[in-house]
């Protein structure tokens, strides 16, 4: 099950990084403006054991920023309620990281933990605000913070106005308390779906504003879908509903995708022909549907 929760962050902090600057803005106080170059690093390690086989960690993200200083980051996302083991395994993949690209001189091995910060899907009076990694080394001791996201803490209007949209694939999980309930009652369900059909609108609204791509809406209604699909599979009528108002809108979008498409080849022949009877030249033509005259050229052989 974690597994699906896990791909979605992967997925959307992968194919839509320009969320990533938002998120880390909100959850380190960082001021990134967008123009900051992102690069991702491994995020698969292995665990020397000397003589047993090694371990293989996956992380959910490892990258790095590159602004007016580069500052790694690592970010997790944990869907199982808060334990203290989680300390040890984030400290153990920041460690990993942190070994995996360090910096050997003739007598010195430099290593960089980056900024770590986990975004708990669920939590409980006993989740923290923060955890704290001591560490004690010979004269000295260094000590860090990791913030912990709580997706409970932020509304629909928070998420868009922060443009936390990491976020909104996991927004159901702020129901699943209540799931029996919305479940079985025809109200509160028709309610819940009225939330969704905001957020719809609301992707919608900044796609038509040219401020997010339809690529990028396609992508959080199929991650939003995917984790519905997996939470509420004991839920027939949230399945039936919620489940099936996203399903719609990526039918929908196929659709304009497909008649975009379909305008666009129609548009092509068009000129493709006027260019035949002599009506345009190929550089016009070119021009007109921006593309480039040798892409006009092979699509008339």
């Amino acid at each position: 099950m974690a597994d699906i929760y896990d791909g979605a962050f992967r997925t959307i902090v992968n194919d839509c990084k320009q969320f990533i600057l938002p998120f880390i803005n909100e959850v380190f106080g960082e001021h990134y403006d967008g123009s900051e170059r992102i690069e991702f690093h491994p995020n698969e390690h292995f665990i020397d054991q000397q003589d047993k086989p090694d371990i293989k960690r996956i992380t959910d993200t490892n990258l790095a920023v590159f602004g007016k200083q580069i500052k790694k980051y690592h970010l997790e996302c944990e869907s199982s309620i808060y334990g203290r083991k989680i300390l040890i395994r984030l400290f153990e993949y920041a460690a990993q990281i942190a070994l995996d690209e360090s910096e050997t001189g003739h007598d010195t091995i430099k290593v960089v933990f980056p900024h770590t910060s986990v975004l708990y899907l669920r939590n409980t009076t006993n989740t923290p605000d923060k955890m704290r990694v001591s560490i004690e080394v010979p004269g000295d001791k260094a000590e860090y913070d990791i913030p912990v996201v709580k997706i409970a803490t932020y509304s629909i209007d928070d998420i868009f106005d922060k443009k936390l949209y990491i976020l909104l694939p996991f927004y159901i999980f702020n129901y699943e308390s209540g799931f029996d309930e919305y479940n079985n009652d025809e109200g509160k369900l028709s309610n819940l779906k009225a939330e969704y059909q905001r957020i719809i609108d609301k992707l919608n609204i900044l796609v038509a504003d040219g401020e997010m791509s339809g690529y990028d809406r396609r992508t959080i209604i199929e991650l939003s879908n995917d984790v519905i699909q997996e939470l509420t599979k004991k839920y027939e009528n949230l399945q039936k509903e919620v489940g099936g108002l996203m399903r719609g809108e990526m039918i929908i979008t196929d659709v304009h995708r497909a008649r975009e498409e379909g305008e666009a080849r129609g548009r092509i022949k068009a000129y493709i022909e006027l260019i035949k009877d002599g009506l345009i030249s190929i550089a016009d033509a070119a021009k007109n549907l921006c593309m480039s005259e040798d892409e006009i050229k092979k699509l008339m052989t």
